[in-house]
């Protein structure tokens, strides 16, 4: 026996291979259907192409940029003052891809056809499987564009830039460069989500500019060509646009304080800023600032529910994939029962996610079209970003348990996608946040209730359970005693029957069957895995399953 051989100790077998690059749109059915049930299906070539790019190359590129955090560069050698952010090539890449697939603006591109913002949640939802710190400024980006339109002039020079599908992260005047990407500064150190008391104060100048001066919080993010902030006028909160460069080509004065260390979304920056007589523009009336960038915000709280889907999907699939390759006890894991159980269950949150997401996207595709879908978007908004959000950190962890240890190591993903999981329920207002929106909404904007009611009894006499349970809806939020310290669970189970009257509109038995039973009928306990003995499991897990 040679030297070596008698050091070796074992050979490596029972190992799961990696996945590999995959399309991971072809490989998505509950997306696939969505995209299509929901007026998407027209875009089937550019998600086909995009999905090569988001399970290959991009998939890589996740890696190596959130092993690479930016880094603050608030001087140059010389001493003068950069306030500049500085990001590995990865990082580059992946937006340049996302911007060329069209993440930022694939819908305005197309907004005469029915079904853009469908096609292009899906394109995000990709996008955010494999890279979701990006997803902050192109999402913003994205959502930017209602809020612009508020002041047509600047809307005129800007949004040909903001959507163009280039990539242009030097540092020049707006009109010298090839695309523009934007950012948002809302909360201050005193009030978090209760904008209202901000204290950040503009001047108007005599040319009808203004002057800030005050400071962020949150300033997401600081690399952009510009951003959309609140600051108080005598009228009241107003809505302006911040610059990177004032007109002249110097650097507007925005002093970045440190960037945030933050818990995940490491690929991106996230700032506290101070504005020092900072130029900006303003985008709508004065004393309108809210109103205005709502608009912006209600296109962020969809991208938040689109990132949550997108992560829940990706943990599946890495769940599904290691079961599938990995033996013990003498069978496969995937053929072992309980395993089964937990997988199916899985699988059926996660196309719920994706089902109410996209339904959702309709909405807010029709919403100039049709005062009915605009009014579910509304309301189908908040529910939808309270409850898909408030899933994905337990799903994520439920499939590292799948993984075992291998789960909790860095290279599987899983980790990456466990941290990144808590983001979106906070991002743009947290779970408090979104159920007094609904509450508000359904008190000051009646057609809200009709338009949440139509969408819940189109299915009616298909499910008995969710019949009762549109009944208990209807009980519950017509009796307003004590209505807010109970709208959580009210909002929960308005969020679970809307998922249920999609799938069951979307007729899957099996899908559409087990989540009534199970979310809706009582059958299942407080943890996945928890579903009924009879409960097509292995037809669920063929479903979600990238290879079969």
């Amino acid at each position: 026996m040679s030297n070596v051989a008698s050091f070796v100790t074992h050979d490596v077998t029972n190992q799961v291979p990696p996945i590999g690059h995959y399309n991971s749109y072809t490989s998505d059915r509950a997306l696939r259907d969505a995209v299509h049930r929901e007026g998407g299906g027209w875009a089937e070539t550019q998600l086909v192409a995009f999905g090569t790019v988001a399970g290959g190359e991009l998939m890589d590129l996740g890696y190596t940029a959130n092993e690479n955090p930016p880094k603050l560069r608030s001087f140059d050698r010389y001493g003068h003052r950069l306030d500049e952010i500085e990001f590995h090539p990865a990082y580059h890449r992946v937006m340049q891809l996302g911007m060329q697939h069209g993440v930022h603006a694939f819908a305005w591109r197309h907004a005469d056809t029915p079904g853009a913002h469908v096609a292009r949640a899906a394109i995000s939802l990709l996008h955010s499987q494999a890279e979701a710190g990006t997803g902050c400024p192109l999402t913003m980006t994205h959502s930017s564009i209602p809020a612009l339109r508020h002041a047509p002039e600047l809307a005129r020079d800007w949004l040909p830039r903001i959507t163009s599908l280039e990539y242009d992260p030097r540092v020049l005047p707006f009109d010298q460069k090839t695309a523009l990407t934007i950012g948002m500064g809302m909360t201050e150190k005193q009030g978090g989500s209760d904008v209202r008391a901000n204290t950040t104060r503009a001047a108007r100048q005599s040319d009808g500019s203004y002057r800030i001066v005050g400071h962020k919080w949150f300033f997401s993010a600081p690399m952009c060509d510009a951003w959309l902030v609140l600051a108080h006028v005598d009228a009241g909160l107003t809505c302006f646009l911040m610059p990177k460069l004032r007109p002249d080509g110097s650097r507007n004065a925005i002093h970045i304080q440190r960037l945030k260390d933050k818990l995940g979304d490491k690929s991106n920056a996230s700032s506290e800023v101070e504005f020092l007589d900072a130029y900006a523009v303003r985008v709508g009336d004065e004393g309108r600032g809210v109103p205005t960038i709502l608009e912006m915000v209600s296109l962020t709280r969809l991208d938040c529910m689109i990132g949550s889907s997108a992560l829940m999907r990706q943990a599946t699939v890495q769940a599904l994939h290691h079961a599938q390759h990995r033996n013990a006890f003498g069978k496969r894991l995937v053929d072992q029962p309980l395993m089964q159980n937990v997988l199916a269950d899985l699988a059926l949150e996660s196309e719920a996610a994706t089902a109410l997401t996209m339904r959702v996207a309709r909405a807010v595709d029709a919403s100039g079209r049709d005062k009915g879908e605009a009014a579910f978007a509304r309301i189908a908004t908040a529910i939808g970003k309270y409850w898909i959000c408030k899933r994905a950190p337990v799903l994520v962890n439920e499939a590292q348990e799948c993984l075992g240890g291998l789960g909790y190591v860095e290279e599987s993903n899983l980790p990456r996608l466990y941290r990144q999981a808590p983001l979106n329920s906070i991002w743009e207002g947290s779970g408090n946040i979104q159920c007094l929106d609904v509450l508000r909404a359904l008190s000051k904007e009646p057609d809200t209730r009709e338009a949440l009611f139509a969408e819940l009894l189109a299915v009616r006499g298909r499910d008995t359970a969710l019949d009762n349970e549109v009944h208990w809806l209807n009980e519950a939020l017509s009796d307003r005693t004590a209505l807010e310290i109970r709208s959580r669970m009210v909002v929960e189970r308005t969020a679970l029957a809307l998922q249920a009257a999609i799938l069951l509109r979307a007729d899957d038995e099996d899908v559409a069957r087990s989540f009534c039973r199970s979310r809706i009928g009582g059958e299942h306990g407080l943890a996945f895995g928890t579903l009924s003995a009879d409960v097509p499991m292995q037809a669920l897990i063929e479903r979600a399953s990238i290879c079969t």
